[in-house]
Order: structure tokens, then sequence, then C-alpha cells
């Protein structure tokens, strides 16, 4: 959870593993964000929160422990060249596949 604030940044952890913290952002900032989130059907925290995930995602490890025993045991089997670029493969197969 985040909880917009004035002066301060602080962390303080909850009982479901949230962590509250407060920034400092300008107010007409957090206005515009509020509306935003509001039209998108998501409270600011979420927002913030994804936000924060999407800019992270690369420093984000996955556990063993969150993947299903069936991923678990494939996890490994393929081995790709360093320089693989699935999105070439994946947009000329799909081109074949469409005809464009």
């Amino acid at each position: 959870m985040i909880i917009i604030h004035k002066t301060r940044i602080f962390a303080e952890r909850d009982n479901s593993m949230n962590t509250k913290l407060t920034l400092t952002i300008e107010k007409e900032v957090i206005e515009i964000a509020k509306e935003y989130a509001k039209e998108k059907g998501q409270s600011l925290s979420e927002m913030v929160e994804n936000y924060f995930k999407f800019v992270t995602i690369k420093r984000m490890k996955i556990k063993e422990k969150q993947l299903s025993p069936k991923v678990r045991k494939l996890r490994g089997i393929i081995k790709a060249d360093d320089n693989f670029d699935y999105k070439q493969i994946l947009t000329e197969e799909l081109s074949k596949k469409y005809g464009v």
C-alpha cells in the first residue's frame, strides 16, 4: 500500500506483506494521477505498485516455489544461443502463417 503525503518517505510493514510508503509528490500531479486511476478502475496505490513492478521486472527473480511442478520439470531443458531473438522469430513465423 502506498500513501501519498507531503514531506517524508518512510516504510512500514503490515500483516499482508504490503508496505506502506509515504512519498513527496507535487499536489497537481497527485490530483491528475487520482483522476487517471479512477478512470482506469484502480486505486492510486495499485497504479504506483504496477509502475514499480514494470520498471523493476528485470531485477525480480522468479522463485522456484512459484513455478508449477510441470514448469519446474521443464525449466532449463531447452538451450538457446545468447543472440536468440524470439521476437524476430515470432514475427517471421506469424508473417508466414498469415501471408503478410
